[in-house]
């Protein structure tokens, strides 16, 4: 550890959980020493329950686990933030996040990311929107979505139950994984030529879910491809305005 946080005199920290794959702040809670520690030793969060006195195992009950990313120190050395990816709602609600009660709402809040290129230039006045803002919230839910499905096929790669279709395609080998790749793909496209947005949002359902296969078949994760798309953006906005 290069840096040793600050407890105050309650022997407490607070620490922000943020969601590592959206940046979405997930629970502000607090740590004592005994449960930051347990949460470098295992890569998972820990936590110190304020109302109950004692050391808590995030999801330990529920099975929402949290498994850390990175966890970071600010300049005062007395606040932390915990990357983590979450493996299921952060809440004791069953919300995603604890943070949900909007206090300025996508109605008239206006959400404009500095680091886009369009938005600090002539395409701000587009870009600042109540839409976008949903839209963005929209994408990251589906993210979060899409990990979770990644997350649970691999699971049924690891444990094979009886009776899933998971199973039947991985028992079955990366020959019919393909075979079925290809034949969403048609059906897709067959969809898209019929004009009907229902049978392509269902079609476009089934091709994402044998890609997501496909994938843990071969081992590749949802951060390589999210790197590579990444990397493709950045060049597609290269030079305009």
């Amino acid at each position: 550890m290069i840096e040793q946080p600050k407890f105050d005199e309650n022997g407490l920290i607070p620490a922000i959980i943020q969601d590592s794959r959206t940046n979405e702040v997930l629970t502000l809670a607090y740590m004592n020493a005994e449960s930051f520690t347990k949460t470098l030793e295992t890569g998972e969060v820990w936590l110190w329950s304020r109302s109950r006195g004692e050391l808590w195992h995030k999801g330990a009950t529920s099975g929402n686990t949290q498994r850390v990313v990175e966890v970071t120190l600010d300049c005062d050395e007395d606040a932390l933030v915990v990357r983590v990816v979450p493996r299921g709602p952060a809440c004791h609600t069953g919300a995603r996040t604890c943070f949900f009660k909007r206090v300025i709402d996508a109605e008239t809040a206006v959400t404009v990311d500095p680091a886009n290129s369009l938005a600090a230039e002539s395409g701000a006045e587009l870009l600042a929107t109540p839409e976008v803002t949903l839209v963005r919230e929209s994408a990251m839910e589906f993210g979060i979505l899409l990990d979770q499905l990644h997350e649970l096929i691999t699971d049924r790669r690891k444990k094979r139950p009886d009776g899933s279709y998971t199973t039947y395609l991985f028992n079955s080998g990366l020959d019919k994984i393909l075979k079925k790749v290809g034949e969403e793909s048609a059906e897709t496209i067959i969809a898209a030529k019929n004009g009907s947005r229902k049978e392509m949002s269902g079609e476009l359902s089934d091709l994402f879910y044998h890609l997501l296969v496909l994938m843990v078949e071969c081992d590749l994760s949802l951060t390589e491809v999210h790197q590579v798309l990444r990397s493709r953006a950045g060049k597609a906005t290269e030079g305009k305005p």
